[in-house]
């Protein structure tokens, strides 16, 4: 059989409101509106006797030992909730940082996860491959099926999908990578302690680009001030992204350390990614679409 090919798109938390931390299991409880970009990592897989890894790019070297890959481990997550289904030999081409707030590995476990089911006819809600998406990680579930729409809880709460204008953006990524545990350390909320705040902004389905923005842009995300004190950098990216012509608005993806803003139009968005590249050359910049 041939081998099968799909994207892994970037994640993006338009949105992140952190509810605050639940008595039950000390989790945070979350809200936040999840798009995806046009920019993605690659995942192939060779059908075969054998399940491997193999990763190539120009971030594969941070992506970490290959057995401890979430490909891998989706694929083992699925493997044991199904009998008998065929796997084979992954290939990974990295595009995206790793550690960097926008589900990079969780998006390429949810790709395998794609990949598997399509080789075992298998649907996407198939109650195995939901089972192997929560048992590895968060935020793989909201990365199964790639389109705009709200995760709530830990990510076990996936709305459904938002028919959402494209938005013209540029991300950001400064060149250090961000753990998520330091940033919710930072955040500093006892386990049953709430978090004050603005509620989450409705968000219907079917916005254009501009009912979009004025929808986001009372939001914020919670993790952005912590994230600040574990990688001050990120505040530089902001700043940068707010000074070039056309930015309607900024925010800090995820955990960070990447940053976003969407633009007016598309030729906006590269221009402020070439200004962007220019005054930070060894940065992580692409402009893309948000959807």
């Amino acid at each position: 059989m041939s081998v099968l090919t799909t994207r892994a798109p970037a994640k993006i938390n338009l949105t992140l409101h952190v509810l605050g931390r639940r008595p039950g299991d000390g989790y945070h409880a979350l809200e936040s509106l999840v798009a995806f970009a046009e920019v993605a990592d690659t995942l192939e897989l060779a059908p075969g006797p054998d399940l491997s890894l193999a990763v190539s790019g120009p971030t594969a070297g941070p992506a970490g030992p290959l057995d401890d890959n979430l490909v891998l481990r989706a694929a083992r997550h699925l493997a044991a909730g199904a009998d008998g289904l065929r796997l084979g030999a992954f290939h990974l081409h990295k595009r995206l940082p790793v550690a960097a707030g926008i589900g990079g590995g969780s998006s390429d476990a949810a790709a395998a996860l794609r990949l598997i089911a399509d080789l075992n006819g298998l649907p996407l809600d198939h109650p195995a491959v939901i089972a192997a998406a929560r048992a590895t990680g968060a935020d793989v579930p909201v990365c199964l099926d790639p389109r705009a729409r709200m995760m709530r809880g830990a990510g076990e709460e996936i709305g459904p999908v938002l028919d959402l204008a494209r938005l013209p953006a540029v991300l950001v990524n400064p060149g250090v990578p961000v753990a998520t545990a330091p940033v919710f350390k930072a955040l500093g909320l006892a386990v049953g302690q709430r978090l004050d705040g603005a509620a989450h902004p409705v968000i219907g389905s079917g916005l254009d680009a501009a009912a979009v923005l004025a929808a986001i842009a009372p939001a914020r995300n919670d993790l952005e001030a912590p994230a600040l004190t574990v990688a001050p950098v990120i505040g530089e990216a902001l700043a940068l992204l707010r000074e070039q012509a056309g930015c309607r608005l900024a925010r800090m993806s995820g955990s960070g350390a990447t940053v976003f803003a969407i633009f007016s139009d598309n030729a906006a968005a590269q221009g402020a990614a070439g200004a962007v590249r220019a005054a930070q050359p060894g940065w992580w910049v692409e402009p893309t679409r948000l959807a």
